[in-house]
């Protein structure tokens, strides 16, 4: 195994183990009874979720993911 197939596959370990963690750290979509009269539509909760961490999570998994399908595309391409 040439040194940089050793760089490669530690590095597609180290984003499955964060992808894992960055998965079970986001919170649920169910919203319950309360979106059903639209009630919290237009919190400042929702004006500002997307510049909290929670806000954050889904495109930081989302850009690890794309990353996650490119490494593994090039380790199934035999390209190291």
């Amino acid at each position: 195994m040439s040194p940089l197939a050793t760089v490669v596959t530690i590095l597609y370990i180290a984003f499955c183990i964060v992808m894992i963690v960055l998965i079970l750290s986001q919170e649920g979509k169910q919203q319950g009874l309360g979106t059903i009269g639209g009630g919290g539509a237009d919190s400042y909760w929702a004006k500002i979720k997307g510049h909290t961490k929670e806000g954050m999570l889904p495109r930081l998994t989302a850009i690890l993911a794309s990353l996650f399908l490119l490494v593994s595309l090039l380790i199934d391409m035999n390209l190291f």
